[in-house]
């Protein structure tokens, strides 16, 4: 019995001994994590909530504003420059995805090729990426200027009248994708990662098949890069629906001609920070957020169907 007692006695003595450290240390932990997590709490947490709050209000940042219910939001679907500005951030989104999937593919299978220099292409064609956006808007104005632009002295050389690429509601619109392409430097990227991560095995065995270039790229290469291409899909989208920056310094805030290029993000930011209706800007914040997270629902749901990962 005295063995016992002095065996649990022992064990009652080392149980205090173990948990000091734990705590100790989990401790360091929290305080660690602190800084991430006080700045969550505050820039990420506290601005959501907030907006969802003023969304319900008429706050402006003058006057707090009294509580409305959903007022905002009936009033958002009868406002004529809210349904223009999602026509024309869908149509962005409806062709530079797409488009820029495809031009992104197709350069990262050209740049992934064993040539001489492969690392000088490579850099080259990144090095649009590095450019802000700001000065790539003002650099694109300069280029598709009617009057003395580069793009449109190289067309009357072989005969061919441009058009007035960003006074024209036909042509407004596809200057603004052919600019936007201009930087998928950085989806590229990810594709040459992707194409990188592909089994050289899977090449060799349809190569003793006698399978054709076309044949491998349709049924090894765009298969097993689905992963990557699902990826830039869904940050293309988000992206696409908050273009901002290109058509906002190429119009100086005016979405000209004719409310052509005035996007989802610049009609929220006008009434938010140029009306002051910080109420009715919160609603248009939160549309946008149902809008992106319903269509990323559909991306994902049907991802079962399209997306190959190797070794299933």
């Amino acid at each position: 019995m005295a063995q016992v007692t002095t065996s649990t006695h022992k064990k009652t003595l080392i149980q205090p001994t173990l948990r000091k450290p734990l705590r100790k240390s989990s401790l360091n932990g929290w305080l660690f994590a602190s800084p991430w997590i006080i700045g969550l709490l505050l820039f990420y947490a506290y601005p959501l909530i907030s907006s969802m709050y003023y969304s319900l209000t008429t706050y402006s940042i003058l006057d707090a504003g009294e509580f409305v219910g959903f007022k905002n939001y009936t009033e958002l679907f009868h406002d004529e420059l809210f349904w223009k500005s999602i026509s024309n951030t869908i149509y962005f989104a409806v062709f530079f995805v797409p488009l820029s999937i495809l031009f992104g593919v197709s350069l990262a299978m050209m740049l992934n090729m064993k040539v001489k220099g492969l690392a000088i292409y490579r850099t080259i064609f990144f090095l649009p990426t590095l450019v802000p956006q700001v000065a790539l808007a003002v650099l694109w104005m300069w280029l598709l200027n009617p009057g003395f632009g580069l793009v449109n002295g190289m067309l009357d050389s072989v005969g061919i009248q441009g058009p007035n690429w960003l006074g024209s509601m036909n042509w407004s619109k596809p200057s603004l994708i052919l600019m936007s392409l201009w930087t998928i430097g950085q989806p590229v990227i990810i594709y040459l990662a992707g194409l990188g991560d592909i089994s050289e095995e899977y090449y060799e065995a349809a190569e003793v098949d006698g399978a054709s270039w076309f044949q491998k790229t349709r049924h090894i290469t765009l298969p097993l890069l689905t992963p990557v291409i699902f990826y830039n899909l869904v940050m293309g989208l988000i992206g696409a629906f908050q273009q901002f920056t290109l058509p906002y310094t190429m119009t100086q805030g005016q979405g000209t001609p004719a409310n052509s290029l005035t996007f989802y993000v610049m009609h929220m930011y006008d009434n938010a920070f140029k009306y002051f209706k910080m109420g009715y800007g919160s609603a248009m914040a939160w549309i946008l957020f149902v809008i992106i997270m319903i269509l990323t629902a559909i991306i994902f749901s049907t991802s079962k169907r399209w997306v190959h990962y190797q070794g299933e």
